[in-house]
């Protein structure tokens, strides 16, 4: 496998990070509604979706920098109603997660409860619900996840209804 994409396949380096994102994605998603469900009490699993959701961030900010500057993505499809569905879902999947690391940050900020994760204190967390930025992280999370079931389901259409091969020229072969 190439470090960087061809036509027909995305190289190591896109693949990586793509799969390292999507994993980080699932982990944000899953500790951030446990944390909501917990409460005031879900130190460490706010500690965990907080990393997922800073490397989320960090990594998608990399993976533009690797596009912009030394990648090329394979070719599209030739569907235009297709194409630019995807192309939406995509850049929907990154702004979105920014948009999340954003208020993620402007949460821990305002309520101070950065400084409370960091020190390892048993302090209840204060109430989120309190602050300008947890309504658009609150809908941010659903709409991600409304969009990760659609990347997938489009990503198993093309699997096995189109039988284009997408899956493999998203994963660590040279084989379609």
């Amino acid at each position: 496998m190439k470090i960087t994409s061809t036509a027909d396949q995305y190289g190591l380096v896109a693949v990586v990070l793509h799969w390292s994102i999507a994993i980080l994605i699932v982990v944000a998603l899953a500790s951030g509604f446990a944390a909501d469900t917990i409460g005031r009490d879900a130190h460490d699993v706010l500690r965990v979706h907080a990393t997922a959701g800073l490397l989320t961030a960090l990594l998608t900010i990399v993976r533009i920098g690797w596009w912009l500057v030394a990648d090329t993505r394979p070719a599209a499809d030739e569907d235009r109603l297709r194409r630019l569905s995807a192309k939406a879902v995509h850049v929907l999947l990154i702004i979105i997660p920014l948009g999340m690391a954003a208020s993620g940050i402007g949460m821990m900020v305002a309520t101070g409860a950065g400084e409370l994760l960091l020190a390892g204190t048993p302090d209840p967390l204060p109430n989120f619900e309190k602050v300008p930025p947890r309504a658009p992280h609150g809908a941010g999370a659903l709409a991600l996840l409304a969009l990760l079931v659609l990347h997938v389901v489009a990503a198993l259409y093309h699997q096995f209804i189109m039988r284009d091969g997408l899956i493999g020229r998203m994963w660590f072969s040279n084989r379609r």
